[in-house]
C-alpha cells in the first residue's frame, strides 16, 4: 500500500536524530455511510403500546473506521508488527470508541506470529467467509436476547454476534502457511473483579464497559478459540471451536451460557466471476437464544465488470423452541429465515455505492419480522 505522509514524516523525523531504522507504517481509513429505511414487525404476542415498532429513514454508519499499522524489521526474520484502529461514527458521532482492532507483537517467517491486544476472533476467521454485503446491519445479531432496537433493525445470521467478532484482553498465536494450511489460537485473560454474589449471572462484572467478557468469569483463562483453515486456489475449507470457561447458572436462563462452548464450519468456492460459501454454527456461546442453537448460512456473489451482485439465505433454531420460566409461563423462542440481496457498482478499487435489502421472518416471541432496505457508498484510503 502506498505510504502515508505521516510515515514519512516518522521517517524523515528519526532520520534527522540519526538512525534510517523505523517502522513501515501506513495510515488508512474507510468511510461507510447509508440511507436506511428500517420496518420491524413486534414480536407474536407482544402488545406494541408505546410505538416502538414505526418504520423510518435513518443516515447509518457502517462501521466507518480511521488506523495505522505497519511493522519494523528486526533481522534474523524477525519483525515487529501492529495494528491501532479507531470506530470513526461519521454520522453521530462517539468517535474512538470502539472495540476495532489494536495490538502488538512479533512475528518469524518460520513459526507464524504471536499478538496481544483487541483482534479479531480465529472463530471470524473462519466464519466471517460469509461477511460479504455492505451494510453491517446483514452479518450481525443483536446485542442481546429481545433486545432488539426497532429504530436499528439487524439480522439474526451469525452466532459469534458477540464473542465471535473482536475480542480485548487477547492474546493470538498464528501458524505460517503451510502449503495452504494454516491455524489459530486465541486466549482471552480479563483478570477479577469483586462480585456481590459469586452464584448469580448478574453479578458478573466487567473491568471496563468495553469489554466482551466479564472480568471474574474465571481466574485463569476466560474464553478460549481455536481455528484451522485450508486455502488452495478458488477452495476454502476451515473449522473453529470456543469455549467459556466460567460458572454454571443452572438455575437462572443466561444467553450466553458462561460455561459452553460453541463450534463451527466454514466452505467457500471463489473462481472468476462466482463466489459462494455455505457456514454452519453450532453452540451456547452467544446472546440469540437461550441454549444450544444451530445456524445455516449460505451466500452468493456474481461479478461483471464493475457490477458485483449478492444474495444470501440463513436458517437459525434453537434446541429448545419452549423455554419453561420459573414462575409457570412459557416463552417460544423460534426460528428464524433470513435473506439478502444487494447490488453494488465498483467506480474504482476504494469507491464503491450500493443498494441492498434484507429481511428476517420470525416465528415465536422473542424477535419480530424485519424488512430494510440500504443504500450508501463506501470509500476507502
Amino acid at each position: 500500500m502506498k505510504k502515508s505522509a505521516l510515515a514519512l514524516a516518522v521517517a524523515a523525523a528519526l532520520v534527522g536524530f540519526g538512525s534510517a531504522a523505523y517502522a513501515d507504517t501506513t495510515l488508512y481509513g474507510s468511510a461507510r455511510v447509508s440511507v436506511d429505511y428500517n420496518d420491524v414487525s413486534a414480536p407474536d404476542g407482544v402488545t406494541d403500546t408505546s410505538n416502538l415498532y414505526q418504520s423510518n429513514w435513518d443516515v447509518y454508519n457502517n462501521s466507518s473506521r480511521l488506523g495505522v499499522r505497519g511493522e519494523e524489521d528486526l533481522g534474523g526474520g524477525l519483525a515487529a508488527i501492529y495494528q491501532y484502529e479507531f470506530g470513526v461514527d461519521i454520522t453521530e458521532g462517539g468517535n474512538f470508541n470502539s472495540n476495532r482492532p489494536k495490538w502488538v507483537g512479533l512475528k518469524g517467517a518460520s513459526w507464524g506470529s504471536i499478538t496481544a491486544g483487541t483482534q479479531w476472533t480465529p472463530y471470524y476467521n473462519v466464519i466471517g467467509i460469509g461477511d460479504i454485503f455492505n451494510s453491517n446491519k446483514i452479518f450481525n445479531s443483536v446485542s442481546s436476547m429481545g433486545s432488539v432496537n426497532p429504530s436499528i433493525p439487524v439480522l439474526n445470521t451469525y452466532l459469534g454476534n458477540t464473542f465471535g467478532l473482536r475480542m480485548d484482553n487477547s492474546l493470538i498465536y498464528s501458524t505460517p502457511n503451510w502449503s495452504g494450511f494454516s491455524g489459530q489460537v486465541m486466549l482471552v485473560m480479563n483478570g477479577e473483579c469483586p462480585p456481590t454474589d459469586a452464584n448469580t449471572p448478574s453479578q458478573l462484572c466487567k473491568a471496563d464497559s468495553s469489554n466482551k467478557v466479564p472480568a471474574n468469569v474465571s481466574d485463569g483463562i476466560d474464553l478460549w478459540n481455536i481455528s484451522a483453515s485450508y486455502k488452495n486456489g478458488p477452495f476454502f475449507a476451515g473449522a473453529t471451536y470456543m469455549a467459556l470457561e466460567g460458572s454454571s447458572y443452572s438455575d437462572y436462563y443466561t444467553a450466553p451460557t458462561w460455561n459452553g462452548d460453541q463450534w463451527g464450519l466454514a466452505f467457500g468456492y471463489n473462481s472468476g466471476p462466482f463466489a459462494v460459501s455455505l457456514t454452519f454454527e453450532d453452540g451456547d456461546v452467544n446472546t440469540v437464544y437461550v441454549g444450544d442453537s444451530q445456524n445455516w448460512y449460505l451466500t452468493g456473489q456474481y461479478t461483471f465488470g464493475n457490477n458485483v451482485i449478492r444474495a444470501s439465505y440463513g436458517y437459525l433454531a434453537p434446541d429448545d423452541s419452549m423455554l419453561y420460566l420459573v414462575d409457570g409461563s412459557t416463552i417460544k423462542q423460534g426460528d428464524l429465515n433470513n435473506y439478502a440481496v444487494g447490488y453494488q457498482y465498483n467506480f474504482s478499487k476504494r469507491t464503491r455505492v450500493w443498494v441492498e435489502y434484507f429481511g428476517s421472518s420470525a416465528d415465536g416471541q422473542v424477535y419480530g419480522d424485519i424488512n430494510g432496505v440500504s443504500i450508501g457508498t463506501r470509500v476507502d484510503f
